[in-house]
Parts: C-alpha cells; sequence; structure tokens
C-alpha cells in the first residue's frame, strides 16, 4: 500500500510505441528475467495510488491490474510521442494528485529505488520536478514532476500530437538526478536488448538467441 504521504502521488507509464526497430514487438510485453517490462515498471511505481498506463492493456493483464490500481488510456491520434502521452496520462488522472512519476516502459533497470531518488531530489523549493540523466547529463524519460508545473506549460489538446519532449519540458526546472550503472538505458533495437538480456515474450520468437548464462 502506498504510504500515507503519497496519497496524492500518481504513476504514468508512457507505453503506447510502435516498437518500430524492433519489428512492430510492443515493449510492454518484453522480457527481462522472466517478467514483462511493463510489470517492471508497474512496480518501480510502488509508491504510487495509482497508476496510468498510456498504451494498449496485455491480453493477459499486468500484475499491477489485478490490484485495482491500474488503468489504460490512449493518447488521440495513437502514436503522438511521449509528450502527448504524458499529457495524456496527466489528463487522466483525479483532481487530487499533485505529483507524478513518469517512467517510460523501455527502461528495465529503473526500479522503486531508482523512483524514490527521483523523489527526494524533487524536494526543494523553486523545482518543477527531477529527471534522471545518464553519463552525458541527457534526460532520460524517468522523472518526477510536479503536476501544477505540467499544466502551466502544456499546450491547448490539439496541439499535443508530435510536440517533441524537450520542447514540452523546456520551461521547467527540473533537478538532475545521475543514473547508476546502466539504469538509464532502454530499448530501442534488438542489440540494446541483447546488452539488457531482454527478450520477446517465447511466443514472440526472437532475433537472437538465448543468453549464456
Amino acid at each position: 500500500m502506498p504510504e500515507a504521504e503519497d496519497v496524492q502521488l500518481a504513476g504514468i507509464v508512457l507505453a503506447g510505441g510502435r516498437g518500430a526497430r524492433l519489428g512492430g514487438v510492443r515493449k510492454a510485453d518484453l522480457r527481462r528475467d522472466g517478467r514483462a517490462l511493463l510489470d517492471r515498471a508497474l512496480s518501480a511505481c510502488g509508491a504510487c495510488a495509482e497508476v496510468v498506463v498510456v498504451g494498449d492493456a496485455p491480453a493477459d493483464g499486468p500484475q499491477g491490474a489485478r490490484h485495482g490500481r491500474v488503468r489504460f488510456v490512449r493518447e488521440e491520434p495513437a502514436y503522438g510521442g511521449p509528450a502527448a502521452g504524458l499529457l495524456t496520462g496527466a489528463a487522466a488522472l483525479g483532481p487530487a494528485v499533485r505529483s507524478l512519476v513518469v517512467l517510460a516502459v523501455d527502461m528495465p533497470l529503473v526500479d522503486d529505488g531508482t523512483v524514490r531518488r527521483l523523489l527526494d531530489a524533487a524536494g526543494p523549493d523553486g523545482a518543477d520536478g527531477s529527471a534522471l540523466v545518464d553519463a552525458t547529463g541527457r534526460r532520460q524519460l524517468a522523472m518526477v514532476l510536479r503536476r501544477a508545473a505540467l499544466a502551466r506549460v502544456a499546450p491547448p489538446p490539439d496541439a499535443w500530437s508530435g510536440l517533441p519532449l524537450h520542447r514540452l519540458l523546456a520551461g521547467l526546472r527540473l533537478v538532475a538526478v545521475p543514473a547508476r550503472a546502466d539504469e538509464a538505458a532502454d530499448v530501442d533495437t534488438w542489440d540494446d536488448a541483447a546488452r539488457l538480456r531482454v527478450e520477446p515474450r517465447p511466443d514472440q520468437g526472437s532475433p537472437f538467441g538465448r543468453f549464456p548464462g
């Protein structure tokens, strides 16, 4: 259960991409250590009272959905990009939510410890949130945002589709949280998947052999 101080905290998991460089395989269905990447992202949002997944629900349902805290929504039109997904997810949440944990589904090494560091870093007065950054200082799609700050920079809904995420967030003050090891790595290609020991479901087949060891 979420802690009492976290009842105004909600999660948004961005899982609506095409997986074009993976041959159309849905990233949410990929597995690491036998667990779907969607379930891993939901576990990372364990402090959230509710979670909105922007993307299609898997046929077998994620583990978190069985606890009644997960809803699925879709940006309109579909495949509008991460900024459209973020804004759609935020719009689907109730008025009590004050802070948002935002995670891309394709970052398999992000966990609840990552989220806790992001939440701790987002605390300073004047900050609009925090974002995980890689070794080059580039922001990754693991962040905490104050909802009021996001609303301040959000354009009208008819301008959401195709909006670059960096343009949406350009006016926000986000505290940088350095990634640990490969925490900031994401799965865009099958080479990325192999390096991060991520595989398709058995019924989807695999473009590479089983991982050694």
